[in-house]
């Protein structure tokens, strides 16, 4: 008897078993090795160690077998994941970051004769890909910190958990990479926008518009009006069922340049003067950079909150209450502080008090720089202007007129000023408190007309409502 010439059914089974066994440790062994690199040639961004540990931390459990290719070809998850990467410019993101063009070749190259070193570089590549993809998505490409010191985040829960049992076999992949970004409805109407406006810029360019002597007004001859109106037509200003005049800037036209001008932050008066026609002339593709930078700044913000949230779009110069579903109660105009000089941080606290009718206790960078100078001026602008001076422990000290001994004291700090409460009171009659380090809070004003302002950057910091009644209502 020959030894070999006769296999048993159950001995061929387990050669056959025994074969893809092989294979598998095959991949693994390949993945461990690769893993303990830290790096990836194949990848746009070899060197993985940003998400080394994470990756590590996935593969162990698994002995470092591959979790997106099954008899040599990709899941169904895998296919999806691999989807969103290659179209994560509608998310602000770039696909190339997480190697968007190379996934048709690497799908390709994998099958049941594939190596085991081909199976291992394309799990890896995946698997590395999608918790880049992850973290950019819910957190931003940027870590904000790097802005904004209280927004550090770093990398948030754990990304080699939820990976593994969140996306590996998910049956709908959209729907759990949906739950990663911001949940409020600005940042939905931003990502809608720059798809709109990803897709004009690819389509043509747009006219550029001179610039002009004096503001056009409404009913004046206007040689560029039929270039405005098919501009404003696609941008979603104008109507495209309106009738414009050819060679008039009338009608319907004036109606859309003034939502043109609201946009843009712009007054809306309805003229086209230089600040409008440079506002008219941004390149497309330059509105595309913009939102996708918007896109990135909403990630820096806390995705929930213990509490309804009270936001301030700085830039926006708006405040929106929020409900518990992230939706808007409330919505106002503020006054934030000046740009370059005075400007509001961006953080964020939880809000501890509300004081009615609240003292204005001037900072001192105020007191010498501005109030002091005009009770030189004017030694009894204390008492014109409902102030008093106090000690550090709130005893008063004069509420009349200032001598030279009294300024004195004032300029070394040694005494401080004080606006009683009132309607006077620049705080107003209501402030709201967050205890924070830049010593920022939200308070009413008595300096109303600032809000009809297209830009309102006035204040030394501190964020002026225009509806401090609703919103103590609101937060009561």
């Amino acid at each position: 008897m020959k030894i070999g010439t006769w296999i048993p059914r159950a001995g061929l089974a387990f050669l056959l078993t025994a074969a893809v066994a092989l294979g598998a440790g095959g991949s693994a062994s390949e993945l461990r090795d690769l893993v303990a690199s830290g790096r990836l040639a194949d990848l746009q961004w070899p060197d993985f160690t940003d998400v080394g540990e994470q990756v590590r931390t996935f593969y162990e459990p698994r002995t470092y077998q591959p979790a997106w290719v099954r008899h040599g070809k990709a899941t169904r998850s895998a296919m999806a994941f691999i989807q969103a990467l290659t179209l994560a410019s509608a998310k602000g993101l770039d696909a190339e970051d997480y190697d968007g063009p190379r996934w048709a070749d690497r799908l390709s190259s994998l099958g049941d004769s594939a190596p085991d070193s081909i199976v291992a570089r394309f799990d890896l590549a995946l698997t590395v890909c999608a918790m880049r993809y992850i973290l950019d998505l819910h957190l931003g490409r940027a870590n904000p910190g790097i802005y904004h010191g209280s927004f550090d985040f770093g990398v948030e829960g754990d990304l080699a958990g939820f990976v593994a049992h969140h996306l590996v076999d998910a049956n709908n992949v959209p729907d759990v990479l949906d739950a990663l970004e911001p949940p409020f409805d600005s940042y939905r109407c931003v990502e809608a926008a720059l798809q709109k406006y990803a897709d004009l810029a690819a389509a043509s360019p747009i006219p550029s518009f001179p610039s002009t002597k004096k503001p056009v007004d409404p009913g004046s001859p206007y040689p560029a009006a039929e270039q405005l109106a098919a501009l404003l037509s696609k941008l979603g200003d104008l109507p495209p069922e309106a009738a414009v005049p050819s060679g008039s800037y009338s009608g319907p036209l004036v109606d859309a340049v003034k939502r043109f001008q609201a946009r843009h932050g712009l007054d809306p008066d309805g003229r086209i003067g230089n600040a409008t026609v440079a506002e008219l002339n941004v390149p497309l593709s330059r509105r595309v950079r913009q939102l996708q930078l918007t896109l990135e700044r909403w990630r820096w913000v806390p995705h929930s909150f213990q509490r309804p949230p009270v936001v301030v779009n700085i830039p926006e110069f708006e405040l929106r209450a929020l409900n518990s579903a992230y939706r808007s109660e409330l919505e106002m105009k503020v006054v934030v502080g000046k740009a370059y000089q005075h400007q509001t941080p961006v953080f964020s606290e939880d809000m501890k008090y509300v004081i009615f009718r609240p003292y204005w206790d001037v900072p001192l960078s105020i007191q010498r720089a501005e109030i002091i100078p005009d009770i030189e001026k004017d030694r009894s602008y204390l008492l014109k202007n409902h102030f008093e001076v106090v000690t550090a422990d709130d005893r008063v000290v004069s509420t009349g007129e200032a001598d030279d001994r009294l300024i004195v004291r004032l300029r070394s700090g040694e005494l401080r000023i004080r606006q009683i409460p009132g309607p006077e009171n620049s705080l107003g009659l209501v402030k709201f408190l967050f205890p924070n380090p830049y010593d920022v809070y939200l308070h009413a004003t008595p300096a109303t007309e600032l809000f009809s302002r297209s830009r309102r950057d006035f204040s030394h910091g501190c964020i002026r409502v225009e509806k401090p009644v609703d919103l103590a209502e609101w937060v009561l």
